[in-house]
């Protein structure tokens, strides 16, 4: 059972990296994961082949194609920095949604800020 990197195509590594994001900021770890991100960059690819060894051990259990993805953005460099970049710039909307929604529910007139009734 035997990773290869090269496989994964443009589209599964953008899409691995958009799901990655989405979970990290979802769950509001944005900070903590770009410092963790930033401060492993110079072992990022040791972590790559840490996955080639890894393999027989986790790809009965996560996937031969998922750990193929991770690996990829792990050994480049590149696909590291468009992380990053998409974990800020989702940080970056979830302010701007939540007022929308705020805006949205104020408008309606359903909830006040404080969790009471607004006055119609």
């Amino acid at each position: 059972m035997a990773i290869d990197y090269q496989d994964a195509t443009e589209e599964q590594i953008g899409g691995a990296i958009e799901t990655i994001a989405r979970h990290v900021v979802g769950k509001r770890l944005e900070t903590p994961a770009i410092l963790l991100l930033e401060l492993h960059r110079p072992v990022s690819f040791m972590a790559g082949q840490a996955l080639v060894v890894a393999a027989p051990f986790l790809g009965p259990v996560f996937g031969v194609d998922l750990l193929a993805r991770y690996g990829a953005i792990l050994n480049d460099r590149a696909n590291l920095d468009r992380l990053i970049r998409r974990i800020d710039e989702l940080a970056e909307e979830r302010p701007r949604a939540l007022r929308q929604a705020q805006d949205a529910a104020e408008g309606s007139g359903c909830v006040g800020e404080e969790g009471e009734e607004a006055a119609t």
